[in-house]
């Protein structure tokens, strides 16, 4: 994975439907190029997402921004913040994640349940 993907427009990002219309493992990142907080959080997503099992991902990056219609939609408030979905279904979500762990932990946990 590289380490670094832009986030999605306005214009690209995709509309509530088609995110709920995705099938398997989908990682969604609202965020911005210019927030301290998401560019901190870059490689900690990078590394949790590399030591996560080997499932197939997809990983959207969404800037988000007031009046966005998308990340409303999933009552985004701070950034950055991670929706992990299967099935275009909210399993699990983090905001500012700090640590790699954190995110191996909690997408572990979210995809295997007891």
């Amino acid at each position: 994975m590289s380490a670094f993907k832009p986030y999605l427009s306005a214009l690209e990002a995709p509309g509530r439907a088609e995110v709920e219309a995705l099938r398997g493992l989908t990682l969604l990142e609202f965020g911005t190029e210019w927030c301290g907080h998401c560019r901190a959080a870059q490689p900690v997503v990078a590394q949790a997402l590399a030591q996560a099992d080997e499932r197939p991902w997809q990983h959207i990056k969404i800037e988000d921004g007031p009046g966005r219609p998308l990340g409303r939609s999933y009552r985004v408030r701070l950034w950055p913040t991670l929706v992990l979905l299967r099935d275009g279904q909210e399993l699990a979500r983090w905001v500012r994640p700090s640590s790699p762990e954190e995110l191996v932990k909690g997408i572990h946990s979210a995809l295997n349940p007891p």
